[in-house]
């Protein structure tokens, strides 16, 4: 994966599963990359499986089941070793077939869905996982290329005629309905593509967090095509 130098700051490379785990987020750096050219056939592996719903979590069981040829093979058992990783490492990944996220309309002037830039929280010390094998890719942003949308004054003033409380109660009410997780691009921002293949751990909001969460959003998806996701 090649990446510019203003990117350098934001995000790490390794080149294990153990740097990547084991690499500390510091300064601006909230992004880790295991940077991979992956060999197999994904495409094969998102065709044979079943989609039942618009979000399908795909079991080990249902990707050992699939016939598949030498390449898909090959794709399969990547995916597995990754799983394992992630589970022996203490994660819970899941392997998601994906056509598209539910979308958020209730308000016209605010989506909490994942298409949103946002970022994750947590009440204790983790990070999010995630890989994409096969389909668009997610984006990243940037600290300083986004801002707040609680802190847009227009659409603080709105949410405050929604919730029509006291301030005390107001900042609760944004972090009830997750609306100060959601941030906005400033003008000329440069998202950052993760790319297919690469295995990336994300700083996530916590209590014991030293760096800033890390920004992203799910991808708008390509017409007529699957995602392959793994996260957790």
């Amino acid at each position: 994966m090649s990446i510019t130098p203003s990117e350098k700051n934001q995000i790490g490379i390794v080149s294990s599963f153990s740097e990547l785990v084991n690499t500390n987020f510091q300064g601006v750096m909230n992004a880790i990359c295991w940077n991979r050219n992956l060999n197999g056939d994904f495409k094969e592996i998102v065709s044979e499986l079943k989609l039942k719903e618009n979000i399908t979590e795909v079991t080990i069981e249902d990707l050992s089941s699939l016939q598949l040829s030498k390449n898909g093979h090959i794709a399969r058992e990547i995916i597995l070793n990754d799983i394992q990783l992630l589970s022996d490492f203490g994660a819970l990944p899941s392997l998601n077939l994906l056509k598209n996220y539910e979308r958020d309309e209730e308000l016209d002037f605010f989506s909490t869905d994942v298409y949103s830039y946002h970022v994750d929280r947590s009440p204790i010390p983790t990070s999010t996982f995630l890989c994409t094998y096969y389909g668009a890719a997610s984006d990243i942003l940037p600290n300083e290329q986004a801002i707040q949308k609680i802190l847009i004054p227009e659409i603080r003033e709105k949410l405050k005629e929604l919730h029509n409380g006291t301030e005390e109660e107001f900042e609760t009410f944004l972090e009830e309905y997750y609306f100060d997780l959601h941030y906005q691009p400033k003008p000329n921002a440069k998202p950052i593509n993760l790319g297919i293949g690469h295995l990336w751990r994300l700083a996530v909001d916590n209590p014991h967090q030293e760096v800033l969460p890390c920004i992203h959003r799910a991808p708008k998806e390509n017409d007529g095509e699957y995602r392959l996701l793994l996260i957790c």
